[in-house]
């Protein structure tokens, strides 16, 4: 019998438990179990090219910066023609900011972001530690020609369960998955640079939402 076998994820928490279709954040939840696959399961490999994550971070005063992430890997199982686990490996050292054009500012936003010296090696994502995130499908439920997607999230050595919605296509020879827009806490993966809700007293104009927004684009091919 396949088994999932649960990984060590940076990215998050792309850790939910209710989701709302307009950005509404999901509630974290403790790790869950992996489902063991049966012997009728059918496992996709991840087309890292073809996949990747989209993310928003913004401060307390409206302002925000829009990235990507990309795949190092992975594989989804399909059982019966319905998705019924999988595992994707993400590469923090692809973070990427794709809303600034200044050639220096945006390389100095994603040096920050991976924690590129000493200094600021753990303000975000640390990637010289942490250098991938992974997340690990725990549940899958049909919910009105849509999905909910159930799985542990592991970001900088630290698993939450969360939850997503999402479009799943599956054909003979692939599985397409297309998340809606979610958010994620930050903060309950340890990074916590400029949080309001961990660092007090501090300036408003300093202040970044705890909440990240994020798509999940995935395709996988047998």
């Amino acid at each position: 019998m396949k088994k999932n076998v649960l990984a060590i994820v940076a990215l998050a928490a792309l850790s939910l438990t209710a989701c709302k279709k307009e950005n509404a954040a999901v509630e974290t939840n403790e790790t869950a179990e992996t489902t063991e696959q049966t012997t009728d399961a059918v496992s996709f490999k991840i087309d890292a090219g073809a996949s990747k994550i989209d993310w928003i971070g913004s401060k307390l005063s409206g302002s925000q910066h829009t990235g990507t992430i990309a795949l190092q890997g992975g594989e989804v199982f399909v059982t019966d023609n319905a998705l019924t686990g999988g595992r994707f490996i993400v590469d923090m050292n692809t973070i990427t900011v794709t809303d600034l054009t200044d050639a220096e500012m945006k390389g100095n936003l994603e040096a920050h972001l991976k924690g590129a010296t000493e200094e600021n090696a753990d303000h975000f994502f640390n990637v010289s530690q942490f250098s991938t995130s992974s997340f690990e499908i725990t549940n899958v439920v049909e919910e009105n020609d849509n999905h909910m997607i159930e799985g542990n999230l592991t970001i900088k050595g630290t698993t939450h369960n969360i939850k997503f919605p999402a479009n799943v296509s599956i054909t003979a020879n692939e599985v397409v998955l297309n998340s809606e827009e979610f958010e994620i806490d930050r903060t309950r993966w340890n990074v916590n640079y400029n949080s309001g809700s961990v660092i007090k007293d501090l300036a408003g104009d300093k202040v970044i939402n705890d909440n990240i927004k994020l798509t999940v684009t995935v395709k996988a091919a047998k």
